[in-house]
């Protein structure tokens, strides 16, 4: 039998988990996954910085079954819902995650409040957390009409063009948030987002409950004690940025929630997505037994 990957998201938990011996202790023969960031970290300063208008992001690598979105993997519960959907994996229906993310301008921007962003361009991932939580947080504020998003890649190609001032604003989540406000960055509105979990269809369910297993225990020692497993960000943010942070003074993150992903969820979020035509080959949506693991 193969041995199941773990499709790392920036989180501490996974290497908590594998520090501790959780993974072994719940009998998951289990290797890391990393091949999505140490392509973002090789690429330099990356789409944004060569103006691009980039159109891959999380749904399109689960589309295309691409190395870091197979097994385990995570995304925002948006991507992950219609991967799902479109058959190109199963959600797991008994836990989801809630990551820190904001919308950033530079120390010297105009840009103060919420209501600022109208028509300014953020920088985005497509079909990724960024761009639907952008979209989100944004229509509470302004009309949907001077939302003004830009497609730019991978996370950390955001990151780049914040910092060569390349963008005006982006969309970030998890450690780059941290790393951001470490240099004098601003939040100017939050749009902390739901991820989702998903496996293929070739992966055990036994072996998923294993995985989950040990993140619940690992969850709990990052709530006791985070100070300890700071360091473990250093593994997931690219070499090119550790001189210019600190990560004791960075927050823990990604937080796993041991509680159901439901059918309420996952149509709601179906119809929010048809609603402004997010997908443009959405057909019939499948029923949520069909495609969400409980």
């Amino acid at each position: 039998m193969a041995r199941f990957r773990i499709s790392s998201h920036g989180r501490l938990q996974d290497w908590i988990a594998a520090e501790k011996g959780y993974f072994e202790e719940e009998g998951l023969d289990y290797e890391f996954d990393v091949v999505l960031l140490e392509r973002s970290a090789s690429e330099g300063e990356g789409a944004a910085a060569r103006g691009g208008d980039v159109r891959v992001g999380a749904y399109e690598l689960y589309r295309a079954g691409a190395p870091g979105k197979r097994d385990m993997s995570c995304a925002c519960h948006w991507a992950v819902n219609q991967a799902a959907a479109d058959q190109h994996g199963r959600m797991w229906g008994h836990a989801y995650s809630v990551l820190p993310c904001g919308i950033y301008v530079a120390p010297e921007s105009e840009v103060r409040l919420p209501a600022d962003l109208a028509g300014v361009e953020v920088g985005v991932g497509y079909h990724s957390g960024s761009h639907f939580s952008a979209i989100q947080s944004l229509e509470a504020v302004i009309a949907p009409d001077q939302i003004n998003l830009r497609f730019v890649g991978q996370p950390y190609d955001r990151i780049d063009a914040l910092l060569t001032r390349e963008l005006p604003a982006a969309n970030v989540w998890g450690a780059a948030t941290y790393l951001l406000e470490q240099q004098g960055f601003r939040k100017v509105l939050d749009s902390t987002f739901m991820a989702g979990f998903l496996f293929s269809a070739e992966t055990d369910a036994r072996d998923v409950e294993r995985y989950f297993s040990g993140l619940r225990r690992a969850q709990m020692d990052l709530d006791f004690e985070p100070e300890r497993y700071k360091h473990y960000y250093l593994r997931e943010i690219p070499e090119r940025f550790h001189e210019l942070i600190d990560v004791h003074g960075f927050g823990t993150g990604e937080r796993v929630v041991f509680l159901p992903y439901t059918a309420e969820m996952y149509e709601r979020s179906q119809r929010w997505m048809q609603e402004r035509e997010l997908f443009e080959e959405a057909g019939t949506v499948p029923a949520f037994e069909e495609v969400v693991q409980v």
